[in-house]
C-alpha cells in the first residue's frame, strides 16, 4: 500500500487517542449532569486546579507563598521536600473531596429546586473563582508534571507496525496510557451507575430533586458523592493533559473542546462521552490532514464545533442521549 495510506492511518490512530483525552474531561460533565441536571461549567477549571494542587504537593511548594511574602516580607517558596507521586495523588484526591463538600455546603444546598439556568450560572461563578484561587494558591507560572507516566514515541508499536506493514507508526506512550485509564473509568462508572444503590439514587435525584427527598434519598450525600467522583475524574484528566502539555492556565480551556464531545455523545451517556470524543478526535485530525492544506490549515480550532452544530440540527440529544419528550 502507498505510504500516504499509512500516514493517514497514523493520523487517525493519534486522533483516536487524542479523542480519549477529550473524553476524560467530558466524563465529569456527564456524571454531574446525570445526577443533578447541572451543566458544570467549572469542570475544566477543576482539572486545572487538581493538576496545580498535585504539582504543588509533589514538589513541596508553599501554598499562597506570593501572598504571604507580600504581606510579611518573607521569601518563602518551597518546604524543601518532595512527596512520592502516589502520596501526592492521594492527597490531591482528598483535596477534591473537600472541594465537593464545600460546593455542596456553600452553593448547592441553597439552590435546591431552582431552574437549571440558575445552577449553570452558579458553576460559571465557581469556575472563575476557582481559577483565581488556584492562581493565588499555587502561582501562575507553567509547571512540569512528572509522576512517572510513560512518554515519548512507543518503540514497541513502531517496531511491530514496521515489521507488519513496512511502515512504523508513531504513537505516543502517554496517549496509550490515557486510553487504558479511560477504558477502566468508563467501565467502573457504567457499572456503578447501573448496578449500585448509589447509582440508582443518582438517577432518581436527576429526575426530581423534591421527589427524591420525599422517599428518603439524601440530596446532600448524593451531590457530595457525585462532585467527589467528578473531582477525581478532573484529577485524572488534569494529570494526563498536564503531563502532555505542562500545567498552565490554558489547561482550563480543554473544557471548551469537551462541549462538542457532549453534543455528539449525549449529555446523559457515559459511553457516549467516549464515543463522542473518539469521533471528534479522529474527525479533526483527518479533516486537517486532507482538507487543511487546501484551505490554509488551522481547521482543528473549529471543526469540532461545526460538527456539533450539524448534530444539534439533526439529532439534538446526541447519539446516545435520551430523547426529550414534553407532554402538554
Amino acid at each position: 500500500m502507498p505510504e500516504q495510506f499509512y500516514f493517514a492511518l497514523e493520523v487517525a490512530l493519534n486522533g483516536l487517542l487524542t479523542g480519549v483525552m477529550y473524553s476524560l474531561v467530558a466524563l465529569g460533565f456527564v456524571l454531574i449532569y446525570k445526577s443533578s441536571e447541572i451543566f458544570n461549567y467549572a469542570q475544566g477549571v477543576m482539572a486545572l486546579f487538581a493538576a496545580l494542587t498535585l504539582v504543588g504537593l509533589q514538589t513541596g511548594q508553599v501554598p499562597f507563598a506570593e501572598l504571604i511574602n507580600a504581606i510579611f516580607g518573607t521569601h518563602l517558596s518551597h518546604f524543601g521536600w518532595q512527596l512520592p507521586p502516589l502520596v501526592a495523588i492521594v492527597l490531591t484526591a482528598a483535596v477534591m473531596v473537600l472541594f465537593a463538600f464545600l460546593v455542596e455546603r456553600l452553593i448547592l444546598r441553597h439552590l435546591v429546586g431552582q431552574e437549571p439556568i440558575i445552577l449553570f450560572m452558579a458553576t460559571i461563578g465557581l469556575a472563575y473563582f476557582l481559577e483565581g484561587f488556584g492562581d493565588l494558591m499555587w502561582g501562575s507560572e507553567i509547571k512540569k508534571l512528572d509522576i512517572g507516566l510513560p512518554q515519548g514515541i512507543s518503540e514497541t508499536v513502531e517496531s511491530l507496525t514496521g515489521k507488519w506493514f513496512g511502515y512504523g507508526l508513531f504513537i505516543d506512550k502517554l496517549d496509550i496510557a490515557a486510553a487504558v485509564v479511560a477504558g477502566i473509568l468508563v467501565t467502573v462508572l457504567t457499572l456503578f451507575s447501573q448496578y449500585t444503590k448509589q447509582g440508582r439514587a443518582l438517577r432518581a435525584v436527576a429526575d426530581d430533586h423534591q421527589a427524591a427527598l420525599s422517599v428518603g434519598i439524601s440530596l446532600r450525600f448524593i451531590w457530595v458523592l457525585v462532585w467527589s467522583i467528578a473531582g477525581f475524574i478532573a484529577l485524572v484528566a488534569g494529570v494526563m493533559w498536564g503531563a502532555k502539555s505542562g500545567v498552565q492556565f490554558s489547561l482550563s480551556l480543554i473544557a471548551l473542546k469537551a462541549l462538542p464531545v457532549l453534543m455528539l455523545g449525549g449529555f446523559t451517556s457515559i459511553p457516549g462521552a467516549i464515543v463522542g470524543g473518539l469521533i471528534i478526535g479522529v474527525g479533526e485530525k483527518l479533516f486537517e490532514f486532507w482538507v487543511g492544506p487546501l484551505i490554509g490549515g488551522a481547521t482543528e480550532n473549529w471543526f469540532a464545533y461545526v460538527l456539533a452544530l450539524i448534530f444539534l440540527v439533526f439529532r439534538p440529544q446526541g447519539l446516545f442521549g435520551e430523547k426529550i419528550i414534553e407532554r402538554v
